[in-house]
């Protein structure tokens, strides 16, 4: 039997739980890779990591017996979804090397908005004033907290920017293809077609890692397979525009380790733009609790 995805029950709660839990281990995995870019290659970097996720993803797809993703009648999906992720995370991390943590958050931050967009035009998604107003203070918030001093260079900006359409894009598939697809056999066919790409161009700028390297790259793995796996199942159990105002919690657990790595002192403007983001966040998940109890009191 084929599987479904969208047997599983939709719970816009249990969507953001998972989703939030799988962007504070995102912001994790941005701050191994924002270590590790000073020393090694984007590609060098993203081969080790698609690595172990294709390695994690494929014993759970053997364990569990889920069917061949070849066989996916989705298989364009993937691809496409694969492509937008690579091109995403290639911009958005070489982008890094030229711009603060200030002006690239901001900038990639737009990508929650244009995922309410495509909601509407793609998913055909019903997006009530709630949402877009969550969306909105989410952003206004990392504004707030990122405060660019100066406009950045053009080229990285338009980078970073690209990244986030990308991106947008991604999460609006993940939407599409989950209904279908597992999991583990999403991780492992984009994480596979990362590998491949990335591996291609490992003999011009491999770098051998020392023992910090290796352990920083070996838990970069981890946290990202981690991660995917609470976003995309965050994605069954909640529409899109829904749960992409909580990205912008990342940005929260992204100034703690900030502080805690490298003993970034978090400013006012910082600590008022995190208030906000969390306060729109909750006001979220007080709506969508509402809503859940409105639904269950009339079929009951």
């Amino acid at each position: 039997m084929h599987f479904r995805a969208s047997d599983t029950s939709p719970n816009p709660l249990v969507g953001i739980a998972l989703s939030c839990a799988g962007y504070s281990l995102f912001a994790i995995q941005d701050a191994i890779v924002k270590w590790l870019v000073a020393d090694y290659a984007v590609p060098q970097i993203l081969f080790i990591r698609s690595v172990i996720i294709v390695a994690v993803a494929g014993f759970m797809v053997r364990r569990l017996r889920h069917p061949s993703i070849l066989k996916s009648a989705h298989r364009g999906s993937l691809v496409l979804r694969a492509l937008l992720m690579l091109g995403a995370w290639m911009a958005y991390y070489s982008a890094a090397r030229h711009l603060g943590l200030a002006e690239i958050t901001t900038l990639y931050f737009s990508a929650p908005i244009i995922v309410i967009f495509l909601s509407i035009f793609v998913l055909k998604e019903n997006v009530g004033p709630m949402r877009w107003f969550a969306c909105f203070a989410g952003f206004a918030g990392v504004i707030l907290a990122a405060n660019p001093t100066h406009s950045p260079s053009l080229a990285p900006t338009l980078m970073v920017l690209f990244a986030g359409f990308c991106w947008a894009w991604s999460t609006v598939l993940v939407r599409l293809v989950s209904r279908f697809e597992s999991t583990f056999n999403q991780m492992m066919a984009t994480s596979f077609l990362f590998a491949i790409a990335c591996g291609i161009m490992l003999p011009w700028v491999w770098k051998s890692p020392d023992l910090t390297g290796w352990a920083l790259m070996l838990g970069l793995g981890a946290v990202s397979a981690l991660g995917q796996f609470l976003l995309y199942e965050g994605y069954r159990h909640a529409p899109a525009s829904t749960l992409a105002p909580m990205e912008y919690s990342g940005l929260v657990w992204a100034f703690l380790l900030g502080y805690l790595i490298w003993s970034e002192v978090p400013t006012v403007n910082v600590v008022a733009g995190a208030v906000v983001i969390v306060c729109s966040s909750l006001l979220l998940v007080w709506w969508e609790r509402r809503a859940v109890l409105a639904s269950r009191r009339l079929v009951a």
